[in-house]
């Protein structure tokens, strides 16, 4: 059984409150979040105030599936996956649909954004590299188990735990594997990277800092 198993209901609504983002003086380059829990340290600190008080809903995206993709927001579009098997990107202010990416399975991992590509892996055992722009696919790496874990984007690398329990490191540019590491679980959490060395938790209980 999956962890997200307690999630219920076939269809799910994304309530993105951005006024904050908007009537910020700062620009949206500035705000950027490109990828799970803002930074490859995983800190969870974002370069922009949220909204201390709750003033409007700037709008809202409905898909055929929950989320549990958490968004990234790069260059002023959001991209997030629905358990619809779907990679979308929107217009951060708007909420208009720019393109959409279906794969074979639900998409549980968050999004990564770096270098013109978003990365994101789905639970049909496939990591993607599209397009930023336009959605088209560049390339796709197979594993033996489904993609829950979110990537990680550093030095021309991608970093991503899948469920057949190895963490894999894969050129950026091409998706080629560069190595791999196997734990005795089955599942693994979104890797963090800092001071070149990549940390990451697996089933069987242990935390793993490899380099």
């Amino acid at each position: 059984m999956r962890f997200i198993s307690h999630l219920h209901g076939r269809t799910a609504m994304l309530w993105v409150l951005l006024g904050a983002l908007i009537l910020s003086a700062c620009g949206v380059q500035s705000q950027e979040v490109p990828m799970f829990r803002a930074n490859l340290a995983r800190t969870g600190v974002f370069p922009s105030d949220g909204p201390t008080t709750l003033n409007d809903l700037v709008w809202k995206f409905k898909t055929d599936g929950e989320f549990v993709s958490s968004p990234a927001i790069v260059g002023g579009v959001v991209y997030v996956g629905s358990q619809d098997g779907r990679l979308y990107a929107l217009d951060a202010r708007t909420g208009q649909e720019k393109w959409t990416f279906k794969t074979d399975g639900a998409v549980y991992s968050s999004p990564a954004s770096a270098g013109g590509l978003v990365y994101v892996g789905s639970g049909d055992g496939r990591l993607y590299a599209l397009d930023a722009r336009t959605g088209q696919e560049k390339w796709t790496f197979k594993t033996d188990g489904e993609f829950v874990s979110s990537p990680a984007v550093a030095g021309g690398m991608v970093y991503i735990g899948s469920w057949d329990g190895r963490l894999y490191a894969l050129d950026a540019g091409t998706g080629q594997e560069k190595w791999r590491f196997k734990t005795d679980g089955k599942r693994i959490s979104p890797p963090a990277i800092a001071g070149g060395v990549v940390y990451f938790g697996s089933s069987d209980g242990y935390l793993y800092a490899v380099r």
